[in-house]
């Protein structure tokens, strides 16, 4: 095994034209040259110091010798003849990808056919110089090592990013478990309180009209924030849950949301009509579909005008074979043009009325969107709001997936 060390502290004048990026590379570098014929050795140095290639070389020429000093040289470049007496390159450059040594592998070698030389390029060899022309090595040297560097970062980004990753999966798999554990923690207490409530109205025998108030804003108190829970798991649900799509009538089911929100105050002033003229069986995630139900009509009741003769809320149903439009119209308190562009924030309250934890129309629209959906609000202050839910109809894709 032969060293031999290098150091060229002056460019010659082909170094002039050398760019800022090649200049990265003026430190000294390891190269580890595979190659039995000292002659071929001497000219390659030769030409690595003809272009300014500051090294330090190891050469071997054995399988032995060449294991050893990829994993104890540990080179920068690596240089191979192609046919040595008992090794060759081919052997070389699969010895270098088992231990996984990243660096650039050249082939410097005598003619080869056109064949072999792409063969090698699609196994991973870095370029392949012929001992004939052996001009091209100190570019062909630089490039390659620009190249791989780049495939480092690349690499080492991909590995940051599969570990940010990680941490990601496991910190909302940790918000998941926080989310339902005070859920959970806390929706029992609240019942409880709820039941305390009944208990004692249903003890205060004399029918105090204002411990019957007290009462009663009690239990709205508990409700609503019972619902905003039941939001913050809904959320949780919604960013985790696959969706599981099934024949769903969307009569019955705005039916069933309506009895759910028959709690909130001032429910049963509102009157409502429901157009039908649906075409096709309508196929989607009912759970989800639920909660966005239940969120539009929350709102429909909050904000209703009891200053009208009559609180109205039209909703019409169009479902084709392809989608599902049902859009709800009300007669209610309307929205303000400017609050118009932030409805759909998190936490945000366009009104003094609302009381919740402004969670409804952002989970409208997440929910929404998680069925490939889209939905859309117009309002006119004092007048009226319409939200429009456009759903795609999986119905095909149901049908698809029972055939197997």
């Amino acid at each position: 095994m032969k060293t031999s060390i290098f150091h060229s502290d002056i460019l010659n004048p082909e170094e002039a034209h050398r760019t800022s990026d090649d200049m990265n590379y003026m430190e000294k570098i390891k190269i580890l040259m595979l190659e039995d014929v000292t002659d071929d050795v001497w000219m390659i140095e030769k030409m690595l110091n003809k272009g300014g290639i500051v090294h330090e070389s190891l050469q071997v020429d054995s399988r032995e010798e060449f294991i050893k000093g990829v994993q104890e040289f540990k080179p920068d470049v690596i240089l191979s003849d192609h046919s040595l007496p008992q090794f060759n390159s081919i052997e070389a450059h699969k010895i270098c990808l088992e231990k996984k040594i990243f660096v650039p592998f050249i082939l410097v070698t005598g003619a080869v056919s056109e064949e072999f030389a792409v063969a090698c390029l699609k196994m991973g060899v870095d370029d392949y110089i012929l001992k004939s022309n052996l001009s091209r090595l100190p570019s062909a040297i630089l490039s390659a090592l620009k190249k791989r560097q780049l495939e480092n970062m690349k690499r080492q980004a991909t590995k940051e990013l599969k570990e940010q990753n990680r941490q990601i999966l496991k910190i909302n798999k940790e918000l998941d478990s926080f989310i339902y554990s005070i859920s959970h923690s806390l929706r029992g207490p609240l019942s409880t309180v709820s039941g305390l409530l009944n208990l004692a109205e249903i003890e205060n025998k004399e029918e105090n009209p204002s411990v019957r108030e007290l009462h009663n804003m009690m239990e709205t108190c508990i409700k609503r924030l019972d619902t905003t829970l039941s939001q913050m798991v809904d959320q949780s649900k919604n960013a985790r849950l696959e969706i599981h799509p099934n024949s769903i009538d969307l009569e019955a089911l705005l039916n069933k949301c309506f009895k759910s929100v028959a709690y909130i105050k001032g429910s049963e002033l509102v009157h409502v009509t429901i157009i039908n003229t649906s075409k096709a069986a309508f196929y989607s995630d009912a759970y989800r579909l639920e909660v966005i139900f239940n969120s539009i009509l929350s709102n429909v009741i909050k904000y209703k005008d009891t200053g009208k003769e009559k609180c109205a809320l039209l909703i019409q149903i169009v479902c084709t074979p392809e989608t599902a439009v049902i859009s709800f119209k009300d007669n209610g308190i309307g929205i303000p043009e400017k609050y118009m562009p932030l409805i759909y924030n998190m936490f945000y309250r366009a009104s003094e009325k609302s009381d919740g934890a402004g969670l409804g129309l952002y989970i409208v629209k997440e929910f929404v969107e998680k069925l490939q959906g889209n939905v859309t609000i117009t309002s006119v202050e004092s007048q009226s709001t319409t939200v429009t839910v456009v759903l795609p109809n999986v119905k095909q894709e149901v049908q698809h997936f029972e055939n197997f």
